[in-house]
């Protein structure tokens, strides 16, 4: 990924770079806490102690904590675009790709799902997180639109709801299930991303899953 997608742009204060020691530092400190802590428990100033800066170090680059769980949840967003990158290129078969863009998000939920909550818990009360979290969805979800637009015109795909709005109710799907995966809520994550695969192949191409498998 380029530092000049959305997400990178909006989350930190300064011009973005994932080599700065010091903002490392920082978000590796801010982790090591979110992993015994909630995000409205951490501290500003044992982020900063533990990163070994001052506290207004954190502030030269994050405007509050809830930035700076977004820029902790970077690589998310940077697998999230990458994943939907080949699923809209429609190369190969349409199972394959949705189940890939699944799992790769479910993988980057497993990776760090304390994050992903302290995300979750900052998307609720942070309008400013609110905000950059709608400009990522609409970005993927217009990708996913025009790919279900293309696959219509080409009768791959099969007539039905308006694409823009059957591509953001199907990551609506998504954004639950993680949600519900990340809290330890739900069904087995096999089954979970069974579930969406079928979802997402009925939806957009009329067919069962095992079909094009």
């Amino acid at each position: 990924m380029t530092e000049e997608r959305p997400w990178a742009r909006l989350v930190d204060r300064r011009s973005v770079n994932r080599g700065d020691v010091r903002r490392s530092a920082l978000l590796r400190a801010f982790d090591e806490l979110l992993r015994e802590q909630t995000l409205e428990q951490v501290n500003v100033a044992e982020v900063s102690r533990r990163a070994g800066v001052t506290r207004s170090a954190f502030y030269f680059y994050f405007e509050s904590k809830a930035a700076a769980v977004m820029a902790l949840m970077a690589e998310l967003y940077d697998d999230a675009s990458d994943a939907t990158d080949r699923l809209v290129k429609a190369e190969g078969a349409p199972e394959r790709r949705i189940r890939d863009v699944v799992t790769t998000l479910f993988d980057a939920v497993d990776r760090t799902p304390h994050t992903y909550r302290a995300l979750l818990e900052a998307r609720a009360t942070n309008p400013g997180v609110r905000e950059t979290w709608d400009v990522g969805r609409a970005e993927f979800a217009g990708m996913v639109a025009e790919m279900i637009g293309r696959e219509r015109a080409a009768g791959h795909a099969t007539e039905g709801p308006d694409a823009a709005g059957l591509a953001a109710v199907l990551l609506d799907l998504n954004d639950h299930a993680l949600e519900r995966h990340a809290v330890g809520g739900g069904p087995p994550r096999a089954a979970h991303i069974d579930a969406i695969t079928h979802i997402w192949m009925r939806s957009i191409y009329g067919t069962d899953a095992r079909s094009t498998a």
